[in-house]
């Protein structure tokens, strides 16, 4: 059989396109015959006398694969890197342009590259492949010899797969793979291919899944694609992830935030947030803000002392972080939870009357003369208890100098040293009980300002002798049934 010419018909050269470009075309097309065929891995390799080889071991290539429309086969794969049966096409114009001489062989032909006159118009040239017959008819795939290709054209076209790329898979997801960066520039891949390169991302990419937005702006050159192209599968990928050396590697850039030099993932919330889940799950932390390890410095040494990490976080995650569950289905530790628990384990350490000073027992003994004054003990209050510690104030995070623990009132053993301090601290606390309300509400206020009016009126009227003057001093037998 004679040799045949087939005219490419291309109408539109890639100007753009270096040899490298070219390259990654057949590369590309080579993977998908393995992906295919399931047959073992191709090679690139350069002979001794300095011609560069690519070979897959599939079917063999046929002249019709050399037509100009989108490969169907092709289509009907969700994970192939070629998508446009021009691809080949755009890469043999590009070898032609730049003065590579190709040779394809497989076993239904050998194929060159010339320029010939169009069919019917003599004087149009174009570019065609020569069809020649197979120089080795049993050979097994398809082989692509180059002539006048450098190393360095093989290098940088092996340098836009995955695959040559020397990043480590860190997890895969259904969306697609989160990879070990090599170096600071970050590689966005679609299917293998390198379509981007972000400055600023903590992670390499490799999307696998492809939506309609990204299947939109892959463009015949597959470069220079956008982020707002890709950028919802990277959320979903990240989304999607369960590793905690990702979720670590997350949420230790995220702690650089005050100084705006963590990475451009982190500005996704839902994925600071998802990271937060997964180390909620496998480790023992803390999430705080910088304004809450300013404030709550015992709870910081608490959570140290329990073996807990403190996370920094921005206040807007903290924000979102509120009723979230994480992966096992548990709170979020953030100060809040951390507190109320630590508080729901404290013990109190409780002084009997017996164990104080002369100088404390002084103060107790006038118990009764005081409490006269607003009405005596209220009936809500079983017992007034007196305890070395305290737990922690959930709004001022500082050890709390008393307490309404229905039915008791726990005042800290501080306040006995001095009258003005124990006394306030009493009130304060009868205040909580008769208005059944917390702190910074109006009817606390309200309930406070009239226990002052009762002791002061009541103290005046005492004063000028117009009520009898009662025992100052309480008796042992009465502080029991008081301090139980």
């Amino acid at each position: 059989m004679s040799e045949r010419k087939f005219d490419l018909n291309i109408e539109k050269i890639l100007e753009d396109w270096n040899v490298y470009h070219a390259l990654r075309e057949v590369i590309a097309n080579a993977l998908d015959e393995q992906m295919i065929t399931k047959t073992k891995s191709i090679e690139i390799y350069k002979d001794t006398e300095k011609l560069w080889h690519i070979r897959d071991y599939g079917r063999g290539l046929r002249y019709e694969h050399l037509t100009q429309n989108e490969s169907e086969e092709k289509a009907k794969y969700s994970n192939l890197i070629g998508k446009f049966g021009v691809g080949l096409k755009d890469a043999l114009a590009t070898f032609y342009r730049h003065g590579i001489n190709v040779v394809i062989r497989s076993k239904y032909g050998d194929i060159t590259l010339g320029k010939a006159s169009k069919a019917g118009f003599d004087d149009i040239k174009t570019l065609h492949a020569y069809i020649s017959p197979p120089i080795k008819p049993n050979q097994i795939g398809t082989e692509f010899i180059l002539s006048g290709c450098s190393d360095n054209d093989i290098v940088k076209a092996k340098q836009l797969f995955f695959i040559f790329s020397g990043e480590d898979i860190l997890e895969k997801t259904q969306y697609g793979d989160v990879l070990f960066k090599k170096g600071e520039i970050a590689s966005i891949y679609i299917n293998g291919v390198k379509v981007a390169e972000e400055e600023n991302f903590l992670f390499s990419y490799n999307i696998t899944s492809i939506n309609s937005t990204i299947r939109k702006a892959l463009n015949r050159e597959r470069t220079n694609v956008g982020r707002n192209a890709y950028s919802d599968r990277i959320k979903a990928i990240l989304l999607s992830c369960r590793n905690k050396n990702i979720a670590e590697k997350l949420v230790d850039d995220l702690q650089n935030f005050e100084t705006g030099v963590s990475h451009d993932e982190l500005k996704w919330i839902d994925v600071s947030l998802h990271a937060a889940k997964i180390l909620n799950s496998e480790s023992k932390v803390v999430f705080m803000t910088p304004a809450e390890l300013m404030q709550a410095p015992r709870f910081v040494e608490e959570a140290k002392q329990s073996g807990y990490q403190i996370i920094t976080i921005p206040e807007n995650l903290k924000q979102k972080m509120n009723g979230e569950l994480d992966l096992k289905g548990n709170p979020l530790v953030d100060l809040e939870n951390f507190q109320q628990a630590w508080n729901n384990s404290f013990s109190f350490k409780f002084v009997e009357y017996e164990e104080l000073s002369l100088s404390e027992k002084s103060i107790l003994e006038k118990i009764n003369y005081v409490l006269s004054f607003i009405g005596g003990k209220p009936p809500a209050v079983k017992e007034i208890k007196i305890s070395e510690t305290m737990r922690i104030d959930e709004h001022t995070y500082l050890e709390a100098v008393g307490l309404w623990l229905a039915p008791y009132i726990i005042i800290k053993r501080t306040q006995l040293t001095d009258e003005k301090l124990f006394w306030g601290t009493l009130l304060h606390e009868i205040a909580h009980v008769r208005s059944l309300s917390t702190d910074i509400t109006l009817n606390f206020e309200n309930e406070l300002t009239l226990l002052l009016g009762q002791i002061i009126t009541n103290g005046i009227l005492y004063k000028n002798n117009q009520i009898p003057q009662k025992e100052v001093r309480t008796k042992p037998s009465f502080l029991k049934s008081i301090f139980g």
